[in-house]
């Protein structure tokens, strides 16, 4: 079942520690852009998924939010799911392929969105997933906002979701959850011969009948010498005995990602990708070790370095040991050698090790709270090497 649901008072707490944010940032306002397969802004501050045409929510430094989406089958869409109850009809928003929509549709722009909802012409414009904005929305903004300074702003929106309200953690708790029996029932199920697409539809199948809304991304299965690439698809490919499978999963449950990676074998694995699967492991307890409040995320990474160092890895992975997760399933907070993130409790992670020599790469993954005295792991099930 799909519960506990979220109530409003979460999201109105969102907007108002977001506009503490833009105070602190010296930020007027705050425009956002959101499609079907990058949901996350509108989802986090408006619970609003939008299918088909786009999304965009303008929170402005001090009075009420609103959504903007396009055409009016969103427009009635979004007034029976968004919890930002102010919505607007942008033409820019609407879908590619739009009909001529009978009766006409009365369309606003940025100029009268911001005029009605700023308290006066603002100065400086953050605009959060500034690397998928779309350029045309973006000159209709300049223009409603000429003379003023625009700036990216997708780390001031991160900061209000690092951390994590009760509301958020018990339906986090179920997306993970859900991600993990459907590990649970792929490997107690998985048989020699199976194609990779098979095996991923079960996934599928048990997400859904558990009551995920959908997957935190394209999950996949790869096998073989697939298993070397970070991204993969599942293909007609069929596993074979003794060789390297990669199980890489997550359950969207109310707008939130669960997600578990495991590599196994049906027999033995091979010996190069069993020295991976041991190395994997190694960096996957360290960091469960290290991670906790008041730690220095550069300090997690630098331990996790270091145990590749060691067996001569190091240039065996692309990143650090572990990133944020929420309404996206990476959100920011990398544990990574640059970082100068210091570990609060409520925040969110998943220990993320990838390792490749180019011939297999294996991943593990489980999600993780931080309390205040460690952390709660989210997902643990046959965190071992798998040889069944």
């Amino acid at each position: 079942m799909r519960t506990p649901v979220i109530p409003d008072s979460d999201f109105e707490q969102r907007i108002e520690r977001l506009q503490t944010a833009l105070d602190r940032a010296d930020l007027d306002v705050l425009i956002t852009y959101s499609s079907e397969s990058e949901s996350a802004s509108s989802r986090y501050l408006a619970d609003f998924w939008p299918f088909f045409d786009f999304a965009g929510v303008v929170v402005p430094r001090q009075g009420a939010p609103a959504l903007v989406t396009g055409g009016p089958e969103s427009y009635e869409f979004a007034r029976q799911f968004s919890r930002i109850k102010d919505i607007r009809i942008h033409p820019l928003f609407v879908e590619s392929s739009a009909p001529d929509w009978v009766p006409p549709v009365t369309y606003e722009n940025f100029a009268s969105i911001l005029n009605s909802i700023c308290r006066q012409p603002p100065r400086r414009v953050g605009v959060t997933d500034w690397n998928i904005f779309p350029h045309p929305i973006f000159e209709d903004l300049t223009q409603a906002a000429a003379g003023a300074e625009f700036v990216p702003a997708d780390d001031v929106l991160l900061a209000v979701r690092a951390y994590k309200s009760e509301h958020e953690i018990a339906v986090i708790r179920q997306a993970y959850w859900i991600t993990e029996q459907a590990m649970i029932d792929v490997l107690n199920a998985v048989a020699e011969g199976q194609a990779e697409w098979e095996i991923e539809a079960r996934a599928h199948a048990t997400m859904r009948r558990l009551g995920a809304e959908g997957t935190s991304y394209p999950i996949w299965v790869c096998s073989g010498p697939n298993t070397r690439q970070s991204l993969c698809r599942s293909t007609n490919r069929r596993i074979q005995r003794n060789e390297l499978v990669q199980l890489t999963f997550g359950a969207r449950h109310m707008g939130y990602c669960g997600n578990m990676c495991r590599p196994f074998a049906i027999g033995r694995a091979p010996d190069r990708a069993r020295t991976l699967m041991s190395v994997a492991l190694e960096g996957v307890a360290g960091a469960l070790k290290d991670i906790g409040p008041g730690v220095p995320a550069k300090a997690v990474f630098q331990n996790y370095y270091d145990t590749l160092v060691r067996y001569g890895f190091e240039q065996f992975t692309l990143y650090g040991p572990a990133h944020g997760t929420g309404t996206s399933e990476v959100e920011g907070l990398w544990l990574g050698a640059g970082s100068e993130t210091i570990i609060q409790p409520g925040m969110q992670f998943n220990v993320d090790v990838w390792l490749s020599d180019g011939v297999y790469g294996v991943r593990y993954e489980d999600g993780l709270f931080v309390t205040e005295n460690g952390i709660e792991e989210l997902t643990s099930y046959r965190r071992e090497i798998i040889e069944l």
